[in-house]
């Protein structure tokens, strides 16, 4: 007896940042640029609610959050769909627009599930050269042919913290053909309050050839629930609504989003803290000569190119302090490391532990 045969998919899986130490239980992730400080009480407090109806299938149109999220963003209801995480309306982007030999654009550093989702469709990638790790929009038009469909942002990017400003994205839109599809990610927006910066979906709300990817998995908290949407041109939402599974949602994340996105207070006070400890922290790291993005996300991207040691050495270190910090190889980027922004305890530990590390070397 053997296996049915299945297709040769030539793809690297996708590998998370490390999310344990051995068997410790006590530890400091770092890693995975989640919220800093969990979720909104108002989230907390249904938990508490015993009267859960689970033995009916949620809304597979997710109504009550779509409503939500028009409301809060000012966008069109019936131009939302949403998904199990911002990765499966990608992966439903790419089941849309994609054929094999179809050529995609991704900056060379970029959020890995682009180039993974796209693969699997069999599309080629192409590699745009970014400039100090930062989009370069013009390497980005060299890409182009007639075989490119989509081009993939993310702004902020992750994994670099850098961002393109509104002039920059308008001008991209522009000089791209019409008939190619431009995904910009803002996943991060909430944490960019630089004058020049526009997020994706205020910039392009009405645009037909602009898709916006947005998260509850940062800010929000809501990572382990797996819940995000997207923004596009009715006829594409349309599209997508014919291929996303039937009930992708489930009704406890929905409810749970629902709540988290109408807490004006908790962004603000999340977005505050962000800015204080991203800007403590930054300015610590770069007294030992470690350089990093501005503070426009909630993670640092460190730069050991001018210190005395290696992002390999310090890593370690931090791991036996139980700090555990994302490695960027799977991006080949050398001697850099993203540190998430984490709640005040675990700032203060992590930098006190980077100050006894950094000045005993």
């Amino acid at each position: 007896m053997s296996v049915p045969k299945f297709k040769n998919i030539n793809v690297k899986a996708y590998k998370p940042g490390k999310s344990g130490i051995n068997k410790s239980k006590q530890y400091i992730k770092l890693s995975a640029n989640e919220s800093s400080l969990g979720v909104s009480k108002s989230v907390t407090k249904i938990f508490k609610t015993k009267n859960f109806i689970i033995n009916r299938y949620p809304d597979s149109k997710s109504q009550v959050l779509r409503k939500a999220i028009s409301k809060v963003a000012k966008c069109d209801f019936n131009k939302i769909i949403c998904g199990a995480g911002s990765d499966e309306i990608i992966q439903m982007i790419c089941q849309l627009y994609l054929d094999k030999n179809d050529e995609v654009i991704l900056p060379e550093y970029s959020f890995l599930m682009y180039r993974i989702y796209s693969k699997i469709i069999g599309a080629k990638i192409l590699f745009s050269k970014e400039i100090n790790f930062k989009i370069s929009i013009d390497n980005i038009l060299k890409k182009v042919t007639k075989k490119t469909k989509i081009v993939f942002i993310a702004n902020p990017n992750n994994p670099t913290g850098t961002y393109l400003n509104k002039s920059e994205l308008m001008y991209l839109r522009k000089k791209l053909h019409n008939n190619i599809l431009l995904v910009i990610d803002d996943a991060y927006h909430e944490y960019n309050l630089k004058k020049d910066y526009v997020s994706g979906l205020d910039l392009f709300k009405r645009s037909k050839n602009v898709f916006i990817l947005r998260t509850f998995s940062k800010l929000y908290g809501l990572a382990s629930l797996r819940i995000g949407w997207g923004y596009g041109d009715k006829k594409i939402i349309n599209a997508l609504y014919k291929i996303k599974p039937p009930f992708n949602i489930n009704f406890f994340a929905e409810l749970c989003a629902t709540k988290a996105i109408s807490d004006k207070g908790f962004v603000k006070k999340s977005i505050k803290h962000n800015i204080f400890w991203g800007n403590k922290i930054k300015k610590i790291f770069s007294r030992y000569n470690i350089s990093s993005n501005e503070i426009t996300s909630n993670f640092l991207l460190l730069n050991f190119k001018k210190c005395k040691i290696s992002s390999k050495f310090f890593m370690k270190k931090l791991l036996n302090n139980r700090i555990i910090v994302r490695s960027l190889e799977e991006y080949k980027i050398e001697n850099c490391l993203r540190l998430s922004i984490g709640n005040s305890i675990e700032n203060k530990y992590l930098l006190k532990v980077v100050k006894k590390i950094l000045e005993n070397v």
